[in-house]
């Protein structure tokens, strides 16, 4: 508007300067009477109120038309780019220089939306090789069991010692089988819901030990051992149904990524205001690419498909969500083959 207003003084100064100019100049030359420009001249003296005031309206009208139209294709412009935005590409888009700020915005909202239909792409990609994956190890244990229970079947008098290898066998597929129904779950769960919390105080020594405890077994049968250093009697509000799943998740993926022989410490102590949980095993570094990705959901650390280890990539996402929700911070570190995972909870 300031713009729209000065413009119109220095329209009207201008007009004013070129008449009196104009008179002066008319002044100075002898004119007559059977001239054209003489008679023209003279009209425009006898209605020179007219004139002006029809110069005036002229002018208003042209800058105001300028002024009024030159926004509007600033705003198809816009328009026009937000269009782009509906299907984003590559190509900046590109606006009068006066709009710059604007053209800044845009591109950063194209820029964002492309990163985060990539993410969406690779989030997908990751669920569908998953779930060919999944799909996939369903098959093997299944026919296992189906064969070990089809020889028990139709060999009754197999030896006892036989019997129960088999019988081994078939409940190990099984107990796999279940895992792996279990991930299916986990992965409508994590699309379709959204986890809530269901706070209670407890305390989180006494679970962390129970938890621990129950991985002894395993531990054994991968020749691992525990190096546990846990304060006693801390207490935290939390939903220990949720907290339980990550200390599980944590633990279980320094099982499955540990060299055979090695040691995990784990370590659970309170700082000034936040309790803080560490976990390091010893295995294969992981690079700073795959650490970057290591909480997405369906992203494992080895991408080779496994029957035997491994689950469908929710562990790590769903356990950064409910440490989250908790208020509190997940990290990983991964060095001179060694992996740490570290996470701190607020006391309040």
């Amino acid at each position: 508007m300031l713009q729209y207003f000065l413009s119109l003084a220095g329209f009207v100064c201008i007009l004013f300067f070129l008449l009196i100019f104009g008179w002066n100049i008319a002044s100075s030359i002898t004119w007559y009477s059977d001239q054209p420009l003489y008679q023209i001249l003279s009209w425009v003296k006898e209605y020179i109120v007219l004139v002006i005031g029809f110069l005036l309206l002229c002018g208003w009208i042209i800058m105001s038309y300028y002024f009024i139209a030159r926004p509007l294709r600033y705003l198809d412009e816009i328009i026009a780019a937000a269009e782009r935005l509906a299907s984003p590409t590559d190509e900046p888009i590109l606006l009068p220089d006066v709009m710059k700020y604007v053209q800044d915005e845009l591109n950063l909202v194209r820029e964002q939306a492309l990163k985060n239909a990539r993410i969406a792409k690779e989030a997908e990609q990751r669920k569908n090789d998953m779930i060919v994956y999944l799909a996939h190890d369903l098959k093997t244990p299944l026919t296992s069991v189906i064969g070990y229970l089809t020889l028990l079947r139709d060999e009754p008098q197999i030896s006892p010692e036989l019997r129960a290898k088999y019988t081994g066998i078939a409940l190990d597929k099984a107990q796999r089988l279940e895992e792996l129904v279990n991930d299916f779950f986990d992965i409508t769960r994590f699309n379709l819901t959204t986890l809530t919390l269901e706070p209670e105080r407890i305390n989180l020594s006494r679970m962390l030990e129970q938890i621990t405890s129950e991985f002894y077994p395993i531990l054994a049968e991968k020749e691992l051992t525990f190096d546990a250093s846990i304060q006693p009697d801390i207490q935290l509000l939390c939903d220990p149904d949720k907290l339980e799943r990550v200390f599980d998740n944590l633990i279980r993926n320094a099982v499955n990524y540990s060299y055979s022989g090695t040691v995990i410490a784990l370590a659970l102590e309170k700082q000034e205001q936040n309790v803080c949980l560490r976990i390091q095993n010893h295995g294969k570094t992981i690079s700073p690419e795959k650490l970057s990705h290591i909480f997405e959901q369906f992203f494992r650390v080895d991408s080779s498909r496994s029957s035997a280890t491994g689950g469908a990539g929710l562990g790590l996402a769903i356990a950064k969500e409910i440490v989250e929700l908790h208020g509190g911070k997940i990290f990983a570190e991964s060095a001179d083959e060694s992996i740490t995972f570290t996470v701190f909870l607020p006391l309040r």
